[in-house]
C-alpha cells in the first residue's frame, strides 16, 4: 500500500511529497455543540493510530503538517503522532471552511519545507486531491475512484517544490485507508 515511496525506510531525503488526510471518524455532535468541536469516536481514534503506524512503515515522514484547528482533525493528529514523525506542526482555523483552492494556497505558502501532510476536511481534501494529481500508480487512482474517507490518504509527488504545486502537476504514488491495511 505504500506507493513508489522514493527512498529506503528511514532515508531522508528532500522529497517534495504532498500527505492529504482526512481527518478520522467523529462522533455526533451533542446537543448545543458546534460541528467544529466534534470529538474523534473510538474507531476514529484507531483509525488515527493505524494511519500514524503505516505512514511510519512507509517511511512517510512530512517535514511540515498543516493542521485544521477542529478537534476531530486535532486529535487525528495526536492519534497519528503516536506512531509517526509529523514534523512541526502548525494549526489553522481556515482549513475548516476553506475550498480546495484555499487549502492550495495554504500549502503553497508553506510548500518551500519539503513535504507537507495536510489534516483537513471533505470535500476539500477530495478536490484537492483530485485536481492535484495529473497521473498516478492505477491501484491508488483506482482506490479514490471511491473517494476519500475518513482517514483515507493520498500521498502526491511533485517535482518542483510544493510552493508552486499546480492542479494537474503531482503523481498520485499511493492512497489509503485504515480498512486497506
Amino acid at each position: 500500500k505504500c506507493g513508489t515511496s522514493g527512498r529506503a525506510f528511514g532515508e531522508r531525503r528532500l522529497v517534495n511529497r504532498l500527505y492529504l488526510l482526512r481527518h478520522a471518524k467523529a462522533g455526533w455532535a451533542l446537543p448545543g455543540m458546534r460541528d467544529f468541536d466534534r470529538p474523534l469516536d473510538d474507531g476514529g481514534k484507531a483509525d488515527a493510530e493505524a494511519v500514524g503506524i503505516a505512514m511510519r512503515a512507509c517511511g512517510y515522514v512530512p517535514d511540515l503538517t498543516l493542521c485544521s484547528n477542529a478537534t476531530r482533525a486535532r486529535q487525528t493528529l495526536e492519534g497519528i503522532a503516536g506512531h509517526a514523525d509529523t514534523g512541526r506542526v502548525l494549526f489553522f482555523d481556515t482549513l475548516y471552511m476553506e475550498d480546495a483552492a484555499g487549502y492550495l494556497d495554504i500549502i503553497r505558502n508553506h510548500g518551500d519545507k519539503g513535504s507537507v501532510l495536510v489534516i483537513g476536511h471533505n470535500p476539500m481534501m477530495e478536490d484537492l486531491a483530485t485536481a492535484v494529481a495529473g497521473d498516478g500508480d492505477d491501484e491508488a487512482q483506482a482506490a479514490m475512484v471511491g473517494g476519500m474517507p475518513t482517514s483515507g490518504l493520498a500521498v502526491i509527488r511533485f517535482d518542483d517544490s510544493l510552493s508552486v504545486a499546480a492542479p494537474g502537476k503531482g503523481y498520485l504514488e499511493a492512497f489509503f485507508t485504515p480498512a486497506d491495511l
